[in-house]
């Protein structure tokens, strides 16, 4: 695989957590993954890689060739239940797990720091804090377009971001939507935002 197509992979997985995370998964996005066709890699990349592309298989098996409304009216239903409450089960927040500052609290302000550094701004549509797995993985993404853009120093600024940020809350985040939901799309994104963190780890030490 050249490098334009690692680009295009690494976007394409951050942008498919972005469309299932930030909100409930809207009807275009549904469509394009139950009508359109859909590929996976035919070799393996990393083991959370291989299970977040098996559930979004099992995701389209279950749910092609149903009115993508209805599809998308339970997955709204689900992801209220599980990401928006009252009282839900999971908060995709960085600092919801970071035991060295309260939910919504001074870690915000370090999670904000670091985009500043990178002269980044998270875009006004996400209807989240800034530290709201969706915000984290658009600054990836604006990262990973920089790289591609001959930036160099993107690469120190994601090395830094994962290791300050991400990496520090990631697995616990995964495991909650593991234990909370059976829905295989919410199931496939956690673990391939698992498997793009792990991704953009080796990737990162490689190249800083």
């Amino acid at each position: 695989m050249d490098d334009e197509a690692i680009y295009d992979a690494r976007t394409e997985l951050i942008d498919y957590c972005i469309d299932v995370f930030w909100d409930a998964p809207e009807e275009e996005f549904l469509t394009n993954l139950l009508e359109g066709d859909l590929e996976t890699p035919g070799e393996s990349v990393n083991d959370e890689l291989d299970t977040g592309f098996d559930y979004l298989r099992e995701f389209v098996a279950e749910n092609e060739g149903r009115d993508v409304s209805e599809v998308r009216d339970e997955l709204a239903q689900e992801y209220t239940r599980v990401f928006v409450g009252p009282r839900p089960p999971v908060l995709a927040h960085e600092t919801y797990y970071r035991d060295d500052t309260e939910f919504i609290g001074e870690g915000l302000a370090d999670v904000e720091a670091s985009y500043s550094g990178a002269g980044w701004k998270p875009p006004e549509d996400y209807p989240e804090e800034n530290d709201h797995v969706a915000v984290e993985l658009a600054f990836l993404r604006n990262l990973v377009g920089r790289q591609r853009a001959g930036q160099v120093e993107a690469f120190g600024f994601e090395r830094v971001f994962l290791d300050e940020h991400v990496l520090q809350w990631y697995e616990p985040f995964v495991d909650d939507v593991e234990e909370n939901t059976d829905e295989p799309l919410y199931l496939s994104a956690a673990h391939v935002f698992a498997g793009l963190v792990e991704f953009e780890d080796e990737l990162a030490a490689q190249m800083a």
